[in-house]
């Protein structure tokens, strides 16, 4: 008898020691979860109680319960326990956190779960953010917004986030250690707003020299980051080699085989190592060495060999050989390489890619050795015209937002179906995961809520219903009128078409009396009128939701968008004016115009989500001393302008509505435009462009390089100047579109 209870005893102590460490958090990782709980619910925080329980069928799952007057968040990893704190906060207490207004009133007491919730998600992988959005969004982030921004991607369970901070350090590091000086390097790294091309391969040393303070600041940033998102389980994606080299490399490597290739936009060459040469995995192991010493790793590596430029050939054993020897170059380091590889270049170059060279370029590379992400699922998917990436684990991705512009625009209906249907879908064979690559963010949140419901739900999103959680959620109480305004943005601005991001205003265009400009699209995918209905409706909620942030943030959002959208047909009456020598209907309605920019600039000044102000104090924050303060601010004001130099082809690219920017830059630009169309209707001389666009040009390249104050802090009264501006517009935008 004896025995049996020995044998017994000894069964028992192996199942647990087999389950102990899938359901029992490390105390690190349960100090990090008490923290990040403190964070978010601040005094609330003794409310909760944090357990682990193991996973299911190899997948992150999450429970929430009430016990004792208690809430009981479980989960397999800190992201599954961060997802229960999010579920709870939205379903039960109708609470928010997100980029652009924070609802975070708390019910005294915290309501109960009456029944456990258990959710278990479909994706293995929900992986975040894109090369451009460290540039475009966060080039200028400190450890506090950091911190921010890891806590938000654990409560919506992203688990694999790209990580591209601090790699300049790790690069200068390989480099020098092959002998190149910091001299010759100083040509190669670009300034802080332009890294992501960079490391793509596109441009060299733009808005450079990169000072070494920057370096080490971002070495000792990226080990804060990538420490954070481990600790809740996050598996974080790091940069391999692309074969991209400095312009001096060849000097001090005469017989490497290097080949130019030109992004273009008016960029010189750059420099690309043959994968062919020995030196190609020699320097890929290098890197993947000195960055594993640096961060660790988790055995995901981002590369992308030919980004938006067509490789020299179309011949497959080329590919093949190209792709086997970057997948080596990582291999060599890590045995447990993982290339996550994005499928942009199928979409960008489509006429490049055929089945043949995609299935060359990812067929060289074993299976379980590579992901691909479907970087543009929602408009312009590939793995339906690709064998679903001829059986390679793949992600669908939202893209949604291009250069980080802010208009008012989305594919909601996509984001609601698409993701569920794709996974049910035989034809997406090893479909693993989901994600969002925008370009930019801290814009359209709602967008991006909505995408993230995919991540505990199979079956997909009721569209209609979620708009009336999600509005209620972000405003603390339930409203119907509220509800009837975003029904009307999900059927206008957020039914999109398939451009390039939304729709931008005629005011960011650099002045023409077109009816677009260069990368300044403005033709509406929905009918003007109907978001006017939604805006009227936002006017008559202020009395019930004007004390939340959430509203205030949307308020201000459409009432921005109302006239954007407002300042074509007003072009058009002063362009009419210029054509038929109206000299008075001219000054009215380019004096309207401008008066227009004003009140938008005014509007926007109310926010500090819509401040240049805060994005050049925030770029000059990173500098040491006054001349590295000035160089961030140089690349802050030029990436949102220019982006290159005055011939720049990317005018634009990245324009955004954001006070400062409209009165201190576009109002100006129109009104030396202006001042030459009068000279020539008082002459009756015809207009040169092209001699208005070489001085606007050198106009705004002293813009770029100018050092203008603007204010960081938000001015006025969110609620007063919309509704003063409803009372202004509205009859005049409601005659008009």
């Amino acid at each position: 008898m004896g025995n049996k209870y020995l044998v017994f005893f000894c069964q028992l102590s192996i199942v647990y020691c087999l389950l102990a460490p899938q359901t029992a958090f490390s105390q690190v990782n349960r100090s990090a979860l008490t923290a990040f709980v403190q964070r978010i619910v601040k005094d609330r925080a003794d409310s909760f109680i944090i357990e682990a329980i193991p996973q299911q069928n190899g997948k992150d799952v999450f429970e929430l319960e009430s016990r004792k007057g208690k809430i009981v968040l479980r989960g397999n990893n800190g992201l599954s326990v961060a997802s229960a704190l999010n579920y709870y906060l939205q379903q039960y207490c109708n609470c928010q956190l997100s980029w652009n207004g924070i609802n975070m009133h708390l019910p005294v007491p915290l309501p109960r779960v009456t029944k456990k919730v258990h959710k278990a998600t479909p994706y293995k992988y929900r992986y975040y953010l894109n090369y451009c959005t460290f540039q475009y969004s966060m080039a200028w982030w400190d450890w506090d917004r950091w911190q921010q921004e890891i806590d938000w991607m654990a409560l919506n369970g992203i688990n694999m986030p790209l990580a591209l901070t601090g790699e300049e350090a790790v690069w200068q590091q390989v480099y020098k250690k092959m002998g190149l000086t910091d001299n010759e390097l100083a040509g190669f790294f670009t300034g802080p707003a332009y890294f992501s091309w960079l490391w793509m391969g596109n441009i060299d040393g733009w808005d450079g020299p990169l000072p070494q303070h920057w370096m080490n600041r971002q070495m000792e940033l990226q080990k804060q980051i990538l420490e954070r998102e481990r600790s809740f389980g996050m598996k974080p994606v790091l940069p391999a080699f692309t074969g991209h080299v400095p312009p001096s490399f060849n000097q001090k490597f005469p017989h490497a085989k290097i080949k130019k290739t030109n992004w273009g936009a008016g960029f010189p060459d750059v420099y690309i190592l043959d994968p062919a040469d020995g030196l190609f995995e020699s320097v890929g192991k290098e890197f993947i060495e000195a960055q594993t010493a640096a961060y660790g790793t988790d055995h995901f590596y981002s590369a992308d060999t030919f980004n938006e430029n067509v490789p020299p050939t179309r011949d497959s054993a080329f590919l093949d050989d190209m792709s086997k020897k970057v997948f080596q170059s990582m291999a060599s380091a890590d045995p447990a390489a993982i290339w996550v590889m994005q499928g942009w270049m199928f979409h960008y170059n489509s006429d490049y890619w055929q089945p043949t060279q995609i299935k060359a370029l990812l067929n060289a590379v074993p299976d379980d050795h590579l992901i691909m992400l479907d970087l543009y699922s929602e408009s312009h998917p590939v793995w339906n015209r690709t064998e679903a990436y001829y059986g390679k684990p793949w992600i669908w991705n939202m893209l949604h937002n291009f250069g980080g512009n802010i208009s008012l625009w989305g594919r909601m209906a996509n984001a609601a179906k698409d993701p569920s249907a794709a996974l049910h879908n035989n034809s997406s064979r090893k479909m693993e995961g989901i994600g969002l690559t925008m370009e930019g963010i801290e814009q359209n949140p709602a967008l991006y809520h909505l995408m993230l419901e995919n991540v505990w739900n199979e079956a997909g999103v009721d569209l209609e219903k979620w708009l009336t959680q999600y509005a209620t959620q972000r405003y603390g109480v339930p409203n119907d009128l509220i509800d009837s305004a975003w029904r009307i943005l999900g059927k206008t601005v957020y039914n999109g078409g398939l451009g390039e991001g939304g729709p931008e205003s005629i005011i960011v265009a650099r002045p023409t009396i077109n009816l677009f400009g260069d990368r300044v699209r403005t033709k509406l995918d929905y009918d003007p009128n109907q978001l006017v209905s939604a805006w009227t409706l936002f006017i008559q909620t202020i009395p019930a939701l004007q004390q939340s942030d959430g509203f205030q943030y949307d308020l201000v959002d459409i009432t921005r968008q109302v006239l954007a959208n407002y300042a074509t047909p007003l072009q058009q009456k002063w362009v009419l004016a210029y054509l038929q020598n109206n000299t008075a209907a001219f000054s009215k309605y380019t004096r309207e115009f401008l008066e227009l920019m004003d009140d938008m600039d005014e509007l926007l000044a109310t926010r500090k989500d819509f401040l240049l102000g805060k994005w050049i104090a925030d770029a000059r924050s990173c500098g040491a001393d006054e001349n590295e303060k000035k160089l961030y601010e140089l690349n802050a004001r030029n990436v949102i302008t220019l982006w290159g130099n005055k011939e720049s082809e990317l005018h634009e690219y990245s324009c955004r509505q954001w006070a400062g920017l409209i009165k201190g830059f576009y109002k100006p630009r129109w009104q030396q435009f202006f001042t030459c169309l009068q000279q020539k209707m008082a002459t009756g001389a015809r207009m040169e462009m092209n001699d208005f666009e070489a001085a606007v040009k050198t106009w705004e390249w002293n813009w770029v390089n100018s050092n203008d104050a603007y204010s960081p802090s938000p001015a006025g009264n969110a609620i007063e100047v919309a509704k003063r501006l409803y009372t202004k517009y509205v009859n005049r935008v409601n005659q008009e579109l």
